[in-house]
């Protein structure tokens, strides 16, 4: 068994810059109850990036030493990393690989050999972790088939959990062409759930009409407005899940949801009664947040977090999604990427200009074990 692992690392230093490192640390052996996993695949994925260079000015990314990267931070962005100054980060939301040692408890024996998916410092080569928080996967899965095991695919499933919980009956949802928008169609085409998907090219709404999409809005088209304002009226959408973040599209989207409600209806000075909600869960537009209030006093924009999510529906039903996600990896919620690259490469500027773009069909993985 080794003795140390090759480990992403993102440090927020007081000279006001932050570094992202590659780092030999030690590694210990499985306790009881514990098992090593030789990671094989792990996404970057937008909530990565956040933690990786922690709101730095990237136009000015440097290479230092060693192979990492450094990045200036602003003050209000060194500010609000304050908690964690000078504390270096392992990096990766998740990601997935084999267990190649374990405890001796039953539960963790029972894992050896098995694919398995976790949570949490994925960037490196080894992860040694309770086999209580493993997400095993069918015989048959590979790492790269697991890999994007659980944010991508809870938070689709938890959108529409939190519809049901909140009393709506349909969704709208945003930067709807992603890995996790074509998850979200898939979801909701298997469940009867109506969805409003929002893209931003012909080409994006054809691919989801591709995947079985019936209402598909392209925010390029001149007939925007209408298009979803029809769409809302039909499907009766009044939550909707915004991935952008900035800009005005979640204000755009309240106020097409009140203009459905309102046709036919009687005037009233304070628009309809029914509650509207958009949740913003993404910052792909950087910037405010503008909200252009017209859609009556019957409305609510805040934020959502996967983790928050969980907490809210406890231990059982979140396990009983895992479930589902392990279930269908290789149909609903299978991923896509653009690249495959090292550690290292994922640290060259060239990838980090191209996969910080957050774009659709962007999508890099990295393979710890690549040379």
């Amino acid at each position: 068994m080794p003795t140390t692992t090759l480990q992403m690392l993102s440090t927020v230093r007081d000279d006001a810059t932050v570094t992202i490192s590659l780092e030999q640390t030690e590694l210990r052996s499985p306790d009881t109850f514990e098992v090593l996993v030789r990671m094989e695949a792990a996404p970057i994925n937008p909530s990565d990036l956040g933690n990786m260079f922690a709101g730095a000015d990237l136009s000015s990314l440097s290479a230092t030493a060693g192979g990492g990267v450094s990045a200036p931070l602003s003050q209000g962005a060194l500010r609000a990393a304050a908690a964690r100054l000078g504390d270096p980060l392992p990096m990766g939301n998740e990601g997935a690989g084999i267990v190649v040692e374990a405890g001796t408890s039953e539960a963790a024996q029972a894992l050896l050999g098995k694919t398995v998916a976790l949570r949490t410092g994925s960037y490196a080569r080894y992860r040694c972790i309770a086999a209580e928080h493993c997400l095993v996967l069918p015989d048959g899965t590979t790492p790269q088939d697991a890999a994007s095991c659980f944010v991508n695919p809870l938070t689709a499933l938890g959108m529409v959990e939190t519809m049901r919980l909140e009393g709506h009956t349909a969704l709208v949802h945003t930067a709807a062409a992603s890995n996790l928008g074509q998850m979200l169609q898939k979801i909701c085409t298997a469940d009867g759930v109506s969805l409003v998907n929002i893209v931003r090219t012909p080409a994006q709404a054809q691919l989801l009409r591709d995947i079985g999409a019936t209402h598909v809005c392209d925010s390029s088209a001149g007939t925007f407005t209408d298009d979803l304002t029809d769409a809302l009226a039909q499907t009766g959408a009044t939550i909707g899940f915004d991935a952008t973040g900035g800009g005005g599209l979640a204000s755009q989207v309240l106020a097409a949801m009140e203009a459905a409600l309102n046709r036919g209806a009687g005037y009233s000075r304070y628009g309809s009664t029914v509650h509207k909600q958009v949740y913003l869960y993404g910052s792909l537009q950087l910037g405010a947040t503008e909200l252009n209030r017209s859609y009556g006093m019957a409305w609510g924009a805040g934020g959502w977090l996967l983790t928050n999510f969980l907490r809210r529906v406890g231990p059982e039903a979140g396990q009983a999604l895992m479930q589902r996600v392990a279930n269908e990896v290789k149909t609903t919620f299978a991923s896509h990427y653009t690249n495959v690259v090292s550690l290292a490469e994922a640290l060259s500027i060239d990838a980090i200009g191209e996969y910080n773009q957050k774009a659709t069909g962007k999508k890099y993985l990295i393979a710890p074990h690549k040379e």
